[in-house]
């Protein structure tokens, strides 16, 4: 049986990896899924590749008026919200903490944290009154244990994890579900940095006990289906590391940052 079957979901930055491979999984489970996309022509590539039960939205996260817009399209073409995927990264650059700019810090937090927070708050309201919601943020292994060079990205990460469950804690009673992944796999900005750094991507492999990085739709789709169904009504505030057994100890591999 379809464990999303009638259900309607968002899935940010849906473009590509592992939004992508969510959605792909939540459509093959019966969920009618928007692709919440800032790339216009690889969120609708997606969009049409899955059929009648996805629909493009180009949306950037960044801006609070787009993931209102996001939220208020869902409800408008399917009547309800009932799954919000948190996904979308755009930007970062690897250097050292010092050479980190006030621009490149608030983009990282707009698209990292407040994007996700705005879209939260925004579906709150109907998934309150179904009585039902499901919120799965996409976190990450790089905040938790502080790799170098990441630091926008680490800290907006950190951040959403304690906003994640802080609203897992305040929406408890309300059949809000609010959950973390923390996911090791081979997704677009995992590539773009790979591409700056190459040297990274055998050390990545080589770092995880099961000898490599995961795949988006294969590896860390299923476990957003688990925690987007009823079967996981009994779960909220956790961290799950979807990740090969990465976090157990950490990884070695780093960037060299130069002097």
């Amino acid at each position: 049986m379809q464990q999303l079957n009638g259900r309607v979901a968002v899935v940010t930055g849906a473009g590509d990896g592992i939004g992508r491979g969510v959605a792909t999984r939540f459509i093959a489970e019966g969920a009618k899924v928007l692709i919440a996309e800032l790339n216009e022509t690889a969120g609708q590539a997606v969009a049409d590749e899955l059929g009648d039960n996805a629909h493009f939205l180009q949306t950037d996260v960044g801006n609070k008026d787009d993931v209102d817009a996001m939220i208020a399209a869902t409800v408008e073409r399917w009547g309800t919200i009932d799954i919000l995927v948190n996904n979308a990264w755009g930007g970062g650059r690897i250097s050292r903490v010092e050479q980190k700019t006030p621009e490149l810090l608030a983009a990282g937090m707009d698209v990292g944290f407040y994007g996700p927070l705005w879209a939260m708050i925004a579906a709150h309201g109907v998934m309150k009154e179904n009585g039902y919601g499901r919120i799965v943020n996409m976190c990450s292994l790089n905040g938790v244990n502080a790799h170098m060079g990441t630091l926008e990205y680490n800290s907006a990460k950190e951040a959403l994890r304690g906003a994640t469950r802080t609203a897992a804690r305040e929406w408890a009673s309300t059949g809000i579900t609010a959950n973390i992944i923390c996911p090791a796999a081979k997704s677009a900005a995992f590539r773009r940095v790979m591409g700056e750094h190459p040297e990274l991507e055998a050390a990545a492999d080589a770092s995880n006990p099961m000898g490599r990085i995961g795949d988006a739709e294969a590896d860390i789709a299923p476990v957003a289906v688990f925690l987007a169904s009823e079967e996981s009504r009994y779960l909220t505030g956790n961290t799950l590391f979807v990740d090969g057994g990465s976090h157990i100890n950490g990884s070695s591999w780093a960037p060299d940052l130069g002097d």
